[in-house]
């Protein structure tokens, strides 16, 4: 059955206090201790490039109309496209946008990639009120295939573990790894084993909102290590009936030292991996864990 088709109209209501604004800026942090790519910050309107992330230099003039104006004549050169390049943000598996408009409100170049029409039609209709607006793809992240190098991918809520077979996770590393900037990095996140197995597997989840509901019913697979999940979504309509319509979602749950074969499988280093929660070392309580990979050079060899 399709994921996120139905659920995509009430995905944003259930999802309303998943605190993607506090995921943004540790992921920006990240970025800063291990990425090359920098946000932008609006200087009288203008955008310019963030070397301290945070604040423009102090004593320096803010660009001028005439030069903006004067840039945008002038062809651009090889250095500021790589730049581009390099200060380019891809985030796989974005879903609705709600985390690609967090980080695209920090100042980064951000585009968002996913493979249901249903949630990047959401994602465009959050668009429509941006000044500066966000170009999605609809892609399968084991497909991808972009037009540039980017110097950061993102990946966030659990999104590679839809990746049921370890064979597409490292297809998926293996992709991002052609077009990563030289320097870059992939922070990634996934549900391990143990969350599935012992905090939601086999259990019953449900929520009722004003105007919609949902029954979720987890039944986890302990040879397979994957998560079905079925669910049963009422939304009211305008005529004050509920409609019921279902999903079933698969999900796999890696130990990170699965995930640390995968990712050197792929060709990628490890650079760092991370408890989501404690931003600690992970541990076998972990039930979200990050994984920063870099391109296999010795440069970005940290974490053995």
């Amino acid at each position: 059955m399709d994921q996120y088709t139905d659920f995509a109209r009430v995905y944003d209501t259930f999802m309303d206090e998943t605190p993607y604004h506090d995921w943004a800026g540790y992921i920006h942090e990240l970025i800063a201790k291990y990425g090359v790519s920098k946000p932008a910050l609006k200087v009288n309107g203008n955008k310019k490039v963030d070397e301290n992330i945070n604040e423009v230099p102090e004593g320096e003039a803010p660009i001028s109309e005439e030069a903006v104006m004067a840039g945008k004549e002038s062809a651009i050169s090889e250095e500021e496209a790589l730049e581009e390049e390099k200060n380019l943000v891809v985030e796989l598996g974005c879903g609705t946008g709600s985390f690609t408009t967090e980080l695209a409100d920090m100042g980064y170049d951000i585009m968002g990639i996913d493979n249901s029409s249903e949630m990047l039609q959401i994602a465009m209709e959050k668009n429509e009120a941006r000044e500066r607006q966000i170009l999605y793809l609809e892609q399968d992240m084991r497909e991808l295939e972009l037009y540039s190098t980017a110097g950061t991918f993102v990946s966030v809520c659990d999104s590679i573990n839809y990746l049921t077979d370890p064979g597409d996770v490292v297809t998926t590393l293996e992709k991002v790894n052609n077009y990563l900037y030289p320097g870059g990095i992939f922070i990634f996140d996934f549900n391990t084993v143990h969350k599935y197995r012992d905090i939601i597997g086999d259990t019953t989840i449900s929520e009722d909102r004003e105007d919609c509901a949902f029954i979720w019913d987890n039944y986890y697979d302990e040879e397979s290590c994957i998560n079905e999940y079925d669910l049963a979504i009422f939304v009211r309509e305008d005529s004050g009936l509920y409609r019921r319509f279902t999903e079933t979602h698969m999900q796999r749950g890696y130990s990170l030292e699965e995930m640390k074969e995968l990712v050197e499988k792929s060709g990628m280093t490890l650079i760092d991996c991370i408890d989501a929660d404690s931003h600690m070392a992970p541990d076998e309580e972990s039930e979200r864990i990050y994984i920063v990979a870099g391109k296999n050079t010795d440069a970005n060899s940290k974490v053995n």
